[in-house]
This record gives structure tokens, sequence and C-alpha cells, in this order.
């Protein structure tokens, strides 16, 4: 005769549900929204759009390098003296290029603190599901706010850079080399500005309180922009300092 042996399961307590019988949060059981994986995703598709921009700035600043070099030895016809003739003149620089470059340089640093904070406030996010855990209380300094402000300082300090230039007789198609300083300061002005607008957008989206993950992706994706800027301005005050 057949005999039957009952059998039962007993569920174990420490990975279905936590220490009060609740269910685990979302960290352990691989929640989405404290998976690293969809995050780092993001991330590089959001740096591989970036990297695509930037190699475009590259090659545009790289075609006014090239035709800046050239252009200092190619002579003009003059025709009251019916001869070719050097036209190219020597701008010299205003003094203020240089605070302006310090202050750019400053905002490098407190855009790279503003993207560490966002990169700190994710890890928080995901600690403070943990309870018992305290995350400390948020920093009063906003680098970002700060980053902004000091991206317009030295935007203005590049509009009172040109001014002294005017007044010292170098306007905008005044000589070749003149034309080249308004060019390359004023593309890179421009593409600053870009950058401005993206800091906007990132206060933007941290005071409508959207998500950390969020947050991060916008300040790391503009802060490797103004990275790029600070480093792409000291090439162009170099250039137009040395190579002349």
């Amino acid at each position: 005769m057949a005999s039957y042996t009952p059998t039962a399961t007993i569920d174990d307590p420490t990975t279905s549900t936590g220490a009060n019988g609740d269910s685990p949060p979302a960290w352990i059981d691989g929640g989405d929204d404290f998976d690293s994986r969809p995050l780092d995703a993001r991330l590089r598709r959001a740096r591989l759009g970036l990297l695509v921009a930037v190699v475009g700035i590259v090659m545009i600043f790289v075609s006014f390098t090239s035709a800046y070099v050239v252009r200092q030895g190619l002579p003009t016809f003059d025709s009251r003296t019916n001869s070719m003739v050097h036209d190219w003149i020597p701008v010299r620089l205003p003094r203020l290029l240089l605070v302006n470059t310090l202050v750019l340089l400053l905002s490098s640093f407190t855009i790279e603190l503003a993207r560490r904070r966002a990169a700190r406030n994710v890890a928080l996010t995901q600690v403070a599901s943990i309870p018992g855990v305290s995350t400390g209380g948020d920093e009063k300094v906003s680098w970002l706010a700060l980053t902004v402000v000091l991206g317009l300082l030295f935007l203005t300090g590049q509009g009172l850079a040109w001014r002294e230039l005017a007044a010292s007789g170098f306007y905008i198609s005044a000589t070749p080399s003149s034309s080249f300083v308004f060019l390359l300061t004023g593309m890179h002005g421009a593409h600053l500005l870009g950058g401005v607008i993206a800091l906007l957008i990132a206060g933007a989206v941290s005071v409508l309180r959207r998500s950390a993950q969020s947050q991060l992706i916008w300040l790391d994706v503009t802060g490797w922009y103004w990275h790029f800027m600070a480093i792409l301005w000291v090439y162009i005050l170099a250039l137009l300092e040395f190579v002349r």
C-alpha cells in the first residue's frame, strides 16, 4: 500500500520581509528606482550626445585657427601703390581678458562641485530608504547658482573688453587681425551663453523637484560642457596672445 507524506515550505523571513514583517526596500529587491543600470545608460547616451556636439565645435575652431594662421602671412593688393603689402597689425589684447579667464576657471571649479553634489544626492536617495540611517542636512551653498553668476560675469567682462578694443581703434572690420579677435572671442561667448542656458535649465529641474537622477544627468552633461568651454577659452587666449 502506497504511503503519502505531506510536505510544506516555509519562506525565509530574511528574504521575503523586513525586520518588522514589511516588504524589503526597493534597493534590495532590485527596484527600478534604485537600479544603477538605467542611470548609467542614460548618462552614457547623454555624454555621447555631448561628445558629438563637442567634436563639431572643435572642428569649427580648428578651421578658424587655420584661417587665422594662414591669413597672417598672406599679403593683400594695395591699389594706391599697385603692390602687395602685408596689412596684418597685431592687436594688443586688453588685460581685462586675464581677469575674465580667472572668472571662467573659477566657474569651472564651482560647476564641478555642483556636479559632484548631484551625484552625492543620487547616492543619498538610495541610502535614505534604509531605516534608521540619517543622511544629514542639505548644504547651504548653491554651486549651480554661483556658476551661473560667474558665467554671466565672464560674458559681461567680454563685452567690456570688446568696448576697450573699439576705444583703442580696433573695431570688428578695422583690420584683419581685429576681425579674427572679435570672431574667435564672439563665437566662444555665443557657445558659453548656450552653456548658461543649460545651467538655468538644470536649475529649473532642481526647483521643479524632478528626480535626483534627472538632476544628475543635466548637471553632468552641462558640467563637462562647461569644462570644455574653459579649456577652449584658454586655447583661444593663448592663440591670440602668442600666435601673432
